[in-house]
């Protein structure tokens, strides 16, 4: 048959020929000629331009080098610059008055990136000045690569918990704490390596497989268990376990009561009262969400003032201790490439690298959205990663871009990522002048701080969205929150992730398949359970297939169609209606097809013919259509076996009937 392709028939033109009369389940079809257009194929293109074109839209969906065509050399190196370094774009342009706005919010996230910092980096069983050289040159660093705007830079909660936890497993940080810094260190390195490594070859989609409602469950999961580990500092215990499993660490928290201190108590709970006020006043009334911002740092001058004025009283409270002032020493001699823990620390690395990638890059376009500017996410990759490689190098662990504290830049009005640099700045001044201060800072305020941070990621909301709308999904949250609490933090998110690749596979192997009726007076065919007023059209069982044919599915859509047609044919027969005598397999949604799925649908077509049933091929797509016709299938179907249209294909099969003797 002739693959030259006619103008499509448009029915909402006021010249076109009326719609045909509503086509009811035991009427004889009464339709006006139809003219039938032929399904051509798409341009002709070779193999290497199919597969550069295959690989564009893989890697490059959003074409990051547009704007280089048709520009001078000189256009091209300043474009080259701003791409790799985007502080060349917005630099020239900057102002005074984005300036000022950039020093408030930076003055206000670094008040809660100092305690924030000295707290994360206690969770990841590093000393307390770790975390405040991660709020140094990390935020530096990403000022200069980094895209967004509000993007706030620092150790994370999340983060922090599974590197803490996947070390400590191997390597105590009591006994040998240079060992365990080292791994660190390396830890870190290997997740700025793994996170550039995605940017740089265009994989981000990989991040894209831990799915929203895995990471429900497990940030509501991590945040349970961050904040029971919280209890050591606020009951005062000194003998506390170790794990990160929930009846652990209720077990070790009950079985030390002689070491509670009801000092440490009183002030702890009052301190994570005052917090989670301050937090509940900034969540009902956004305009002051400085409150909640500066809540934190407050905190830890109320309770150091505290503890040195009643320090006679106070002695059973427990302090940070002194805290080496300077800036980050170096300590790439410290990375760890050769030794029995190397392993340990690659998979450390990537396993905190994806999740603090994850976080960022949803944070990153988060506020892009709110604020309508668009963020390259491969090329955030990048940033963050090499951020981490070069924090590594300079006594720093991984960091990314905190929800909380960007929600604090973007509400504080920051502008550019200039608020990093100040809030770096800050960082600076304190590691200079302001150690000697936290000296007697009680570790009490730290658990404080850690527990009213990650309240925040348990979102109950979405949850419950989920159980509304996708009961898969909600399962899905429910095995990653289950995990990370009874099992453990890197194998709860092993189990995330497989429940996400097992919904995929369920997806990709299972399609979903609809048997289709005609809305009457229309030329429209619709889902006969979805669509109430929709009839089935005599003689003819119209499906759709709504996924790609794959080897993976194409066994499971021969038994499924088969399965249709016996039904169709028990209805039929149960009803007294017409014979079956043609079965058309809308196509639309078909999006991809492999020699698999093509001979599944030689063979339907065989034992259809066998049964005296016709099947016709609806409307497929340009690459589905280029590769039935390469395998000379479409010979078989003959001129009655391929339209461009489901309602072609019942007129013109019905006018055929009808003109039979």
């Amino acid at each position: 048959m002739g693959l030259n392709s006619n103008r499509v028939e448009n029915f909402s033109d006021p010249e076109a020929p009326p719609p045909p009369p509503a086509i009811e389940a035991t009427s004889v079809i009464q339709m006006p000629p139809v003219e039938v257009h032929r399904v051509c194929l798409p341009p002709l293109k070779t193999t290497a331009q199919k597969l550069r074109h295959r690989l564009s839209e893989i890697f490059f969906p959003d074409d990051p080098l547009h704007k280089f065509k048709d520009q001078s050399w000189l256009q091209k190196l300043v474009l080259g610059l701003q791409f790799f370094f985007p502080i060349f774009h917005w630099a020239p342009n900057y102002t005074l008055s984005l300036f000022k706005s950039d020093v408030v919010s930076g003055v206000t996230i670094a008040s809660l990136a100092i305690p924030q910092g000295i707290s994360y980096a206690k969770l990841a069983n590093l000393p307390p000045i770790i975390g405040l050289y991660s709020s140094f040159v990390p935020p530096l660093i990403y000022s200069v690569l980094g895209s967004s705007r509000h993007l706030a830079v620092g150790p994370v909660s999340i983060a922090s918990l599974v590197m803490g936890t996947m070390l400590s497993e191997t390597v105590s940080y009591n006994d040998e704490p240079v060992l365990y810094l080292k791994l660190a260190f390396t830890a870190t390195f290997f997740a700025g390596v793994f996170q550039a490594s995605l940017g740089f070859l265009r994989l981000g989609f990989v991040i894209d497989f831990l799915s929203k409602a895995t990471l429900v469950g497990f940030m509501a999961g991590a945040a349970v268990i961050v904040s029971l580990q919280q209890l050591k500092g606020l009951l005062g215990i000194v003998h506390f376990t170790t794990k990160m499993q929930l009846v652990p660490v209720l077990s070790s928290a009950f079985h030390q009561v002689d070491e509670w201190s009801w000092q440490t108590i009183v002030m702890g709970v009052g301190f994570l009262a005052l917090l989670l006020i301050t937090r509940l006043i900034s969540i009902r009334k956004p305009k002051l969400f400085w409150v909640s911002a500066a809540a934190p740092l407050a905190s830890v001058i109320l309770s150091t003032i505290l503890v040195v004025c009643f320090k006679s009283k106070l002695h059973g409270i427990k302090t940070i201790g002194n805290l080496p002032k300077g800036l980050n020493p170096p300590s790439s001699n410290m990375l760890y490439f050769d030794g029995p823990h190397l392993a340990l620390a690659i998979k450390t690395g990537i396993i905190t690298g994806i999740l603090s990638l994850t976080e960022g890059i949803a944070v990153v376009r988060t506020f892009a959205s709110l604020k309508n500017y668009q963020v390259d996410g491969n090329k955030e990759m990048v940033a963050i990663g090499l951020m981490n490689m070069a924090g590594s190098c300079s006594s720093c662990y991984v960091t990314t871009g905190s929800f909380s504290r960007s929600a604090v830049n973007y509400n504080a009005g920051a502008k550019t990522v200039v608020s990093n640099i100040v809030m770096a700045a800050a960082v600076l001044v304190t590691l200079l002048f302001l150690m000697p201060l936290f000296y007697y800072t009680p570790n009490l305020i730290l658990a404080a701080i850690i527990i009213t941070a990650v309240v925040g990621l348990i979102d109950y909301q979405a949850a419950y969205k989920l159980w509304k709308v996708d009961k898969l999904d909600f399962l899905a949250c429910l095995c990653s929150f289950f995990g990370v609490l009874f099992i453990s933090v890197p194998l709860g998110l092993a189990i995330a992730v497989g429940v996400s690749v097992f919904k995929i596979l369920l997806h990709v192997t299972r399609p979903n398949t609809a048997v289709l009726g005609n809305i009457p007076r229309t030329q429209i065919y619709q889902n006969l359970t979805q669509y109430r007023e929709a009839v089935r059209v005599p003689s003819f069982l119209i499906m759709a297939v709504e996924a790609p044919i794959y080897f993976a599915n194409s066994t499971y859509l021969q038994e499924r169609i088969l399965r249709w047609i016996r039904e169709e044919e028990e209805w039929l027969a149960s009803n007294n209606r017409s014979n079956l005598k043609c079965v058309i397999l809308d196509m639309t949604a078909v999006t991809a097809i492999d020699t698999s799925g093509i001979d599944t649908i030689s063979e339907l077509r065989k034992m259809l013919e066998k049964r005296s049933l016709k099947l016709v091929l609806a409307n497929p797509v340009g690459s589905v259509m280029e590769k039935l016709h390469e395998s000379h299938i479409l010979e078989s179907f003959g001129l009655e076996g391929l339209y461009l249209s489901v309602g072609e294909a019942i007129a013109d099969i019905s006018s055929a009937w009808k003109s039979q003797p």
